[in-house]
């Protein structure tokens, strides 16, 4: 068993013919996940390396079983594809960054309402390995195997992950909530899903400076998760006031800290990790 991306998921790349959307396509591609069609408005009819472009998800849907989506559609526009995906799939994974915020709220709110899975945006997307990936991650360094990783930083997702198959573990699945200030499913949320999921054992969450999203995954995980829970959080020597690369990753007073967000962790009984480096001697420790 996995959490979202599974052997039953028939995904379509919206915008599967621009510079981003190909590229990606070909490596999800190349790693075995099920890629059945691509949207690019005005070149229907056309394909990509025998994946059939369409104009629109509904001509994909009058065709073909489809029930996913990922997004590569640039940020002016990201929010009109967004809707058509959540209104007609369960799933979607949007990558592209700079959305504004207010288009954001909207389509985390119709997500919400609506029980779909969202996915971002601005996140590396959603790997199981051995299965597929939704997402940007480079594919060789995962390996299937039982600890879940849930992450606002993509590289950071990567680091840990390699530590992770180089200490002779693996990954059941690894996600990117994504960096900006509002975004789908939360780390609560997926904790959930890998407390839920058989073949998770433990559950790495790296975090970072800004907002209030490991506080409030402290508070979920003292009541709800009984797995091992290791954390990482990002950002302890940024001064306050300074952005540091994501758009959610800035500090406003004494909200949003490194230091508040590890001891709300600690005190949840998570198991903290001073370096990325130290996150698969934690895990072994514990299992």
């Amino acid at each position: 068993m996995m959490i979202i991306l599974d052997k039953k998921t028939r995904c379509v790349v919206q915008g599967i013919t621009g510079k981003q959307g190909s590229f990606h396509t070909q490596s999800m591609l190349e790693y075995g996940t099920p890629i059945v069609a691509g949207t690019s408005p005005g070149k229907g009819g056309q394909d990509f390396n025998g994946v059939p472009v369409y104009n629109s998800i509904e001509e994909i849907k009058e065709e073909m079983d489809v029930n996913a989506s990922i997004i590569f559609i640039p940020a002016p526009f990201a929010k009109d594809a967004a809707f058509e995906a959540l209104t007609q799939l369960d799933t979607v994974v949007v990558i592209t960054e700079h959305i504004p915020v207010h288009d954001t709220v909207q389509i985390v709110a119709y997500a919400r309402k609506h029980d779909k899975v969202l996915i971002g945006p601005n996140t590396p997307g959603i790997i199981t390995p051995g299965i597929g990936k939704l997402g940007i991650m480079p594919g060789h360094i995962f390996n299937p195997g039982k600890v879940g990783i849930v992450s606002r930083s993509g590289t950071l997702t990567y680091e840990m992950a390699s530590q992770i198959t180089q200490a002779g573990m693996g990954q059941s699945t690894c996600l990117g909530i994504g960096g900006d200030p509002v975004v789908g499913l939360d780390f609560s949320e997926v904790l959930q899903k890998f407390q839920d999921d058989p073949d998770t054992d433990a559950m790495v969450m790296i975090g970072e400076i800004g907002g209030n999203a490991e506080e409030k995954a402290a508070k979920f995980i003292a009541k709800n998760i009984d797995k091992p829970v290791v954390a990482y959080i990002a950002g302890t020597t940024a001064p306050p006031g300074k952005r540091m690369g994501h758009a959610g990753a800035i500090i406003e007073g004494t909200s949003g800290t490194a230091e508040s967000k590890k001891t709300a962790l600690e005190d949840a009984g998570v198991e903290l990790a001073d370096r990325p480096s130290q996150i698969s001697e934690i895990i072994k420790n514990l299992l």
